[in-house]
């Protein structure tokens, strides 16, 4: 779960939008002051908090939640539209894991947001990958699209992470028998191009993800 903390609605609906359409789960707060109650009984993946805020900004919000001991873990992204170093260095001193300066793209904010949680997961967590609404944790061998779990054979399996792994990296088809199959697999090259179909199938609408690059072979495309 993303918390997303603006007073401007417009700017947090479409921030709980986004989030929700890349994969995640996300809730919207109007103010600082309501988000901390709430983080009394839950807490949330990640916080992206914006300075100019009602009653208590967020730079003040920031130092409550990293003087708590049960709330300092929690990864906090500011977003601020004043874009000054000082104001960057204050809250990255006071313990804020990345900052976003207004106005800023929903695409660099999703990255931001996916870079700050591969940085701050536990060991319990290195496993999980995630690019769109596609997510794979390997240890259990679970795959779900927007939600969704969904079944593949082992060689799909493989094959996604490795294209969850390195999204945007164009393999040839070779280069998928020899890391999919091992070198030592004596296959054709169509052997690939069924599992392709059928991992796009079953994939669903994120099956489009997977490119045929032309005279080449195959990459997955992050979605925009």
């Amino acid at each position: 779960m993303i918390w997303c903390v603006d007073d401007d609605n417009a700017i947090r609906d479409i921030e709980v939008y986004t989030l929700e359409s890349m994969g995640f789960k996300a809730r919207g707060f109007s103010d600082g002051v309501t988000m901390l109650k709430a983080l009394e009984t839950e807490k949330p993946q990640l916080i992206i908090l914006d300075i100019m805020l009602p009653e208590k900004d967020g730079t003040e919000i920031l130092r409550t939640i990293k003087k708590n001991s049960e709330w300092r873990s929690i990864p906090v992204i500011m977003a601020t539209a004043k874009g000054t170093e000082m104001d960057k260095i204050q809250n990255l001193d006071l313990g804020a894991d990345d900052y976003l300066v207004k106005p800023f793209g929903v695409m660099e904010m999703v990255s931001r947001v996916k870079a700050v949680l591969r940085r701050c997961r536990g060991p319990e967590d290195n496993d999980v990958l995630a690019v769109g609404k596609i997510i794979m944790c390997v240890s259990r061998h679970n795959v779900s699209v927007d939600g969704e779990k969904i079944t593949l054979t082992l060689k799909e399996f493989e094959m996604l992470r490795l294209f969850l792994e390195n999204p945007e990296k164009v393999y040839t088809r070779e280069e998928l028998l020899s890391i999919i199959w091992k070198s030592d697999y004596m296959g054709e090259t169509r052997t690939v191009d069924v599992h392709i179909r059928t991992l796009r199938q079953k994939l669903k609408e994120c099956g489009s993800m997977i490119k045929t690059v032309i005279g080449v072979g195959y990459r997955l495309e992050a979605e925009n």
